[in-house]
């Protein structure tokens, strides 16, 4: 699913304390490829997929999601899942009945959607576990059965919000290869919002680099390191460029956003 937002606009309180979060946001976001998503806190990464998501409105713009090519427009939130950064697991819910909970939602027999979810379970590497409850797990095996939730609806458009900032450096190495070998797998479109600049080209196809508040897109860098990625690509050189030319553009972001936190202070 290809994914198209037009001169997006988004803000929030009334005049005059009104705060501009996203101006004037467009791109078209390829379907089947990852798109990392990169600006300094505030920018409104995290507002923009969630408007995506439908779940929030926008205050003023366009997003559409159709087939790639444009055909079969698709209401908001019908062909993607969200993963945040922050599980909303269920604490009194196994593995299981955490996995198969949208399905459950969405009306399925318990039988199917526990099946559907074991299955989903062993894919992500966690067969054996499915009546554990989160408190038994680790923070990657947590954020592992969040990404199997996710997956489990099938839906061709997954919207990630940070999902691998809270892990320790060596999970994050783990998350980072098991969402490769998703996304190999299923060719989903995926949307990803991160703070790390590493992250973001070993993910991804393409990076937008958003300003500072209010988030606009100040340039797109393609990606074009051979797939599949592995974590070995970090210390070639090609990598090294990518890295050197989105360090470029997030630095003086960043510095701008310090600025503004510093006089809302003060």
């Amino acid at each position: 699913m290809e994914i198209v937002v037009d001169n997006l606009v988004q803000a929030f309180g009334d005049a005059p304390h009104t705060i501009l979060a996203l101006d004037r946001v467009t791109h078209r976001f390829p379907a089947e490829r990852v798109t990392c998503i990169l600006g300094p806190s505030g920018c409104g990464k995290s507002t923009m997929i969630q408007i995506i998501g439908g779940i929030e409105p926008c205050t003023s713009g366009d997003v559409t999601i159709s087939e790639s090519g444009g055909s079969g427009n698709r209401p908001l939130g019908s062909q993607s899942v969200m993963v945040w950064q922050n599980l909303n697991l269920f604490p009194w819910r196994t593995v299981v009945d955490n996995v198969a909970f949208g399905l459950e939602m969405h009306g399925m027999a318990r039988k199917e959607r526990h099946d559907r979810a074991r299955a989903m379970i062993a894919s992500v590497g966690l067969r054996g576990f499915e009546q554990h409850r989160p408190a038994q797990l680790s923070g990657g095996m947590r954020q592992r059965v969040a990404l199997a939730r996710a997956l489990v609806m099938e839906r061709p458009i997954l919207l990630m919000d940070e999902p691998f900032a809270a892990l320790d450096a060596q999970t994050k190495i783990v998350m980072q290869e098991e969402l490769i070998r998703i996304y190999e797998r299923s060719k989903k479109t995926i949307l990803f919002v991160t703070h790390a600049i590493d992250e973001a080209i070993l993910l991804g196809d393409e990076i937008v680099v958003m300003t500072a508040r209010p988030g606009r897109i100040k340039d797109v860098i393609p990606v074009d390191l051979p797939r599949p990625r592995t974590q070995e690509m970090v210390n070639t050189p090609a990598f090294g460029r990518l890295y050197d030319r989105a360090l470029h553009l997030i630095r003086e972001e960043v510095l701008s956003a310090m600025r503004q936190q510093d006089q809302a202070v003060h």
